[in-house]
């Protein structure tokens, strides 16, 4: 079964997307802040990882990088509610998968994520 991980600090999103998941089959963790998110990483090894860009503390572009760093190479989609693009040109240097705009329509997510987890 395939593993997914959501790191965002607003826990609608989380929720929502881990019960949407899960309905497909797919293993869900969910981490609210990018500490617990690279944690999360290291303990469940998920195949894919939805990252929010902009969180509090540790936003999601230090999170990617701390796991570049780490030679943490699971894939990663950004999720962002701003068009950033120094940010977006960092994050793709990094090599995120893709970027999925806020507000998140489930469908059009559902679809990349599928994608990308080869389902």
């Amino acid at each position: 079964m395939p593993k997914l991980l959501i790191i965002d600090d607003e826990s609608d999103i989380r929720e929502f997307a881990k019960s949407y998941f899960k309905k497909r089959g797919i293993e869900m963790f969910t981490a609210a802040n990018g500490r617990e998110g690279l944690d999360a990483i290291v303990t469940h090894s998920p195949d894919l990882v939805l990252l929010d860009m902009k969180m509090e503390g540790m936003s999601g572009l230090e999170v990617l990088q701390v796991m570049r760093d780490k030679n943490l190479q699971n894939k990663v989609i950004m999720i962002t509610g701003a068009e950033d693009v120094d940010l977006t040109g960092q994050a793709k240097a990094l090599g995120i998968v893709d970027f999925v705009h806020k507000p998140l329509i489930l469908e059009e997510l559902g679809k990349i994520v599928m994608r990308e987890l080869g389902k």
